[in-house]
């Protein structure tokens, strides 16, 4: 990430006070955004993309590793771009200190979900700039020096290959011929030196291979530790991707054989070698050489101590030939262990990143349904209020300004029948006013009658309820009130009238939502309510109408 270079001033006048590239982990670089970044998200010391922004009083941004640097490299910092706009601009908010800096966490939400892509050569990763820091740990594109220090970078996915074939560090020499060989040409390697006549791994493999194949066939790196598998290249990666583990075991057997080889030294005149070294056969022809010479000479017993010295010598060389080779082959092994340790850790990684991404998304789904909960009792709050206003609304409909109400009852008999039991002795009319800014005023009405006409007649009263408009009215209530019970026929409506008596409390003005009832507690006798001569009850429902004549 080119972050600039570093000077030797401290100061900001003259020269810029960017740090050397490796000296920290500054802003992000432009050329991985797939859109040419904002003006508000770049750094106004290093330019790249802000990382972990931070604002100064001023307004301007910062990286927090450029804001460290510049703080600690610069006894009076003056803010870059201040110094750019105003030269001459020395004040209290241009001068910064760390405690003048504080966390953008609107820029930094921003620029976490700007449009990223992999800036590795190959690679085809795009995503956010949230991702973009995790990749790039585990970017199988990513060009990484060599673990065992030949100073080559290579890509992370090439590393292995570049151990086992190209690595100039990691040689070994022939203990025949002292050629110094990768280990994969150790593998292949033919020493004219030691008189036995090998047969290379490519010569076996071509002749194993049939002639009329179009696609050539190679054996696992691990073949050499017992590992079976043989294919073309793709399936090959695939393969050795994929089993880590089967390798693993297949050394680990390789080396406790290799363990007991070394403890338990073999019998005098006699070698043979373990069945994981094929070059061991060489040892194998040696014994049985000797052997025939032994037994061609049976009658001479000087010959065949000689012979016998000679079958111990050249033992003594295959084991010791065989023993370079295996510590060879263990080096090799190390090393491919060491590359497959870091692709274990690796995939460690990967799953600590996924289950802390995991963990935060089941945080997150909680929290929304906490949130969808509480939107849910709100909205259940929302339609009981709208219930409530609709109720409102469908009263102010039925409110008459002129001091005329009709009220209409249905149901007669079943409220009949409950006032008789107690169940409900009493019912209010809906609200009225004798003008639009007049009494507010209702009807109660007594079906079983209360008081002097209780069981036989049907009681009316005037009531007067606390207004809107009380404080400027006059009192005590002086009107006339007219009720009526229509008879539905149109021939002879009951009225009864009265006016109100003014020392009464009933008619001064309410402390309370209503006063005591006043009116006719002998309003009409109950048993002619269904006179067959006149309409009063008609289906079972009866109109009450009730007059405050504010003429008088």
């Amino acid at each position: 990430m080119d972050s600039g270079s570093a000077v030797s001033d401290p100061s900001l006048n003259g020269g810029s006070s960017t740090p050397d590239e490796n000296e920290y982990p500054s802003g992000f670089p432009q050329s991985i955004c797939d859109e040419v970044p904002k003006e508000k998200y770049l750094c106004s010391n290093c330019n790249n993309v802000l990382n972990k922004a931070r604002q100064t009083v001023c307004g301007h941004r910062y990286c927090l590793a450029c804001v460290n640097w510049l703080v600690r490299n610069n006894k009076d910092l003056v803010c870059t771009k201040c110094k750019e706009e105003d030269t001459s601009v020395e004040n209290d908010t241009s001068v910064l200190t760390l405690d003048q800096f504080f966390n953008d966490a609107a820029i930094n939400k921003e620029i976490l979900d700007l449009k990223v892509h992999c800036a590795n050569q190959g690679c085809p990763w795009r995503s956010t700039l949230k991702n973009f820091e995790d990749h790039q740990s585990q970017c199988e594109y990513a060009l990484i020096p060599c673990n065992i220090g030949c100073g080559i970078m290579v890509q992370r996915k090439s590393l292995a290959t570049h151990l086992d074939r190209g690595c100039p560090n990691n040689k070994t020499t022939c203990p025949s011929c002292a050629g110094v060989l990768t280990p994969r040409d150790l593998q292949k390697h033919v020493c004219h030196n030691s008189g036995d006549k090998k047969t290379t791994k490519t010569d076996k493999r071509q002749k194993n291979n049939h002639p009329g194949s179009s696609k050539k066939k190679e054996p696992c790196i691990f073949s050499e530790v017992g590992c079976p598998f043989k294919g073309n290249t793709d399936k090959l990666k695939e393969h050795e991707s994929c089993s880590h583990v089967g390798h693993l075991q297949l050394l680990l057997d390789v080396t406790r054989a290799l363990q007991r080889t070394l403890n338990s030294p073999p019998e005098r005149g006699h070698y043979e070698s373990p069945d994981l070294l094929q070059p061991g056969q060489c040892g194998a022809s040696l014994t049985s050489q000797s052997e025939g010479e032994i037994e061609t000479d049976g009658g001479d017993p000087g010959v065949s101590d000689k012979a016998l010295s000679l079958h111990d010598d050249q033992a003594e060389l295959a084991v010791g030939q065989q023993l370079d080779i295996l510590q060879q082959r263990v080096q090799v092994m190390e090393n491919i262990i060491s590359a497959l340790n870091r692709e274990v850790e690796k995939t460690q990684f990967s799953v600590v990143v996924l289950e802390r991404d995991d963990y935060n998304s089941q945080q997150l789904i909680q929290h929304l349904e906490t949130k969808v909960a509480e939107q849910q009792q709100r909205l259940v709050g929302k339609d009981i209020h709208i219930t409530s206003l609709q109720q409102c609304i469908s009263a102010q409909q039925d409110v008459s300004y002129d001091g005329t109400f009709v009220w209409r009852l249905c149901d007669v008999s079943q409220r009949l029948r409950e006032a008789a039991s107690g169940q409900k002795i009493s019912q209010y009319s809906s609200a009225f006013y004798t003008a639009r800014y007049g009494f507010k005023v209702c009807m109660r009405l007594y079906l079983n009658g209360d008081g002097v006409g209780k069981g036989t007649h049907i009681s009316l009263f005037f009531v007067i309820m606390k207004g809107e408009y009380d404080p400027i009215l006059p009192w005590p209530f002086r009107y006339k009130v007219t009720f009526f019970l229509i008879d539905q026929n149109q021939r002879e409506h009951v009225i009864d009238a009265f006016r109100p008596d003014l020392s009464s409390a009933s008619f001064h003005r309410p402390t309370s939502d209503m006063n005591v009832a006043s009116g006719c507690p002998l309003f009409f006798p109950l048993g002619k309510l269904r006179s067959p001569k006149h309409a009063y009850c008609k289906d079972d429902t009866i109109y009450i109408k009730c007059v405050v004549d504010t003429s008088t």
